[in-house]
């Protein structure tokens, strides 16, 4: 976890308790007051995106290397093995991977997980369909661990190509923006796995 996430928190915890507390002041015949709390809160919530995309902006792109692990919360991704193959005008790509959790207490899965590989044009390559491969979206024990693969085809002229992984909703999605710092995404710098 890092800081962002934990400022992030910590505006979910204060979005709940302003709303809440502009509602009691409505329901209770303080319409004016409710309406102060509510700008205050549209100020404060106007700031705090404009620093997250000014954060997003300005923070260079986080490049992992293929033997980094990629963890988002307790779900980790770690490249195992990589080949690349010239299949006529593509490249294949076979990338083997170990998922795993870091939670010691409980089970776990990433819903809505995804991979993609991602070119210096910001073009997105989803992985060959694959029904016998493990999915990504496994549920995993205590600290549990499976290994997996998916081969992707590329244009044989991409220069640089790295792996981005995510869950929770489709790529560059509105979360990026609410965490501060993940919203590198929109200016096409997202975090990733270089791969070449």
């Amino acid at each position: 976890m890092t800081v962002f996430d934990l400022i992030f928190l910590a505006a979910v915890l204060t979005s709940a308790i302003t709303l809440i507390t502009a509602a009691i002041s409505a329901s209770r015949g303080r319409g004016g007051k409710a309406l102060r709390i509510l700008r205050i809160y549209g100020v404060c919530v106007g700031g705090y995106l404009a620093i997250s995309l000014k954060v997003a902006f300005l923070r260079p792109q986080r490049v992992l290397s293929t033997v980094d692990p990629w963890c988002m919360d307790d779900w980790c991704l770690q490249i195992e093995h990589l080949d690349s193959a010239p299949v006529g005008s593509r490249v294949s790509y076979n990338i083997k991977f170990r998922i795993y959790g870091t939670a010691r207490r409980v089970s776990q899965r990433a819903d809505g997980a995804r991979i993609y590989l991602i070119d210096e044009q910001g073009r997105r390559d989803l992985p060959n369909p694959d029904p016998s491969a493990t999915p990504l979206t496994v549920e995993l024990g205590p600290l549990q661990s499976v290994t997996t693969s998916r081969v992707f085809g590329v244009p044989s002229g991409v220069r640089k190509l790295g792996l981005i992984a995510g869950h929770g909703g489709t790529y560059c999605n509105p979360m990026s923006l609410l965490v501060t710092g993940e919203g590198g995404c929109l200016f096409k710098r997202p975090t990733m796995i270089r791969l070449r």
